[in-house]
């Protein structure tokens, strides 16, 4: 993979997937732009980039706010959008709609405002690429309201590719992996239920963020992929089957 000279900026890219995959495509040449809600945590990421690397603050759920962000930026190639939050757990029964609609103003809103508002500024034939996960397509109990939000973003990749093509329009689609994402957990609760997720994964353990970033990478460097949806969950897809 050479990226060198192409430019790419990951929102939502201060820590997980997205720090990892800004780590992985600087170290391949790429001219990388990471972009987070807080200044502190800007810095502190782009501490541990090797490689040409710069931090904007903005917030995505904000369409004025993120247009300034791509205009003082200006072009580039690639977009990379790995925003969220973490909420979303309950039994539907007890839902709290009011925590859903948290989740969707955390994920589902910042990746569309970002996609749009980008448009301008993306390299016509480059990339976008979306993070989802796994719970769009694949049952958990407990997990309906990250279904509706993962499944609401990944229903749109298709129609992205075709209205906005020729830029490449993907996803990836990630299973349990160990990120900030999990920090609300206790300690002890949080261990417990990594090992029972690698327990019931066919790979055996659980998913670190470069093995997203790998994914995305490929996304952004194979130039014959669009409208795809690629799933890195470990085969936690197929446990049901057992």
């Amino acid at each position: 993979m050479n990226l060198n000279n192409q430019r790419v900026v990951i929102i939502g890219g201060t820590s997980g997937i997205g720090l990892a995959t800004a780590r992985m495509l600087a170290s391949a040449g790429a001219q990388v732009v990471i972009a987070g809600r807080a200044q502190e945590k800007v810095t502190q990421a782009l501490a541990t980039i090797e490689g040409a690397a710069t931090g904007e603050v903005v917030d995505a759920t904000s369409s004025e706010e993120t247009t300034a962000f791509f205009r003082r930026i200006g072009s580039f190639d690639h977009l990379v959008l790995t925003l969220a939050g973490n909420e979303g757990m309950g039994e539907f029964r007890t839902l709290d709609f009011d925590m859903l609609h948290r989740v969707f103003e955390a994920k589902f809103w910042p990746q569309l405002i970002a996609a749009q508002t980008s448009l301008d500024f993306l390299r016509k034939d480059g990339s976008l690429t979306i993070v989802s996960a796994v719970t769009a397509h694949t049952a958990f109990a407990g997990a309906s309201g990250f279904a509706a939000v993962n499944g609401a973003l990944e229903a749109m990749i298709p129609t992205l590719a075709l209205e906005l093509q020729p830029l490449r329009v993907n996803a990836v689609s990630p299973g349990g992996i160990a990120t900030p994402f999990w920090r609300d957990l206790p300690d002890d609760l949080r261990e417990a239920f990594f090992a029972q997720s690698a327990a019931i994964t066919p790979v055996k353990r659980v998913g670190r963020a470069e093995d997203v970033a790998q994914v995305i990478a490929m996304l952004i460097d194979n130039g014959f992929m669009t409208s795809t949806i690629i799933d890195c969950d470990g085969g936690a897809r197929i446990r049901s089957s057992w």
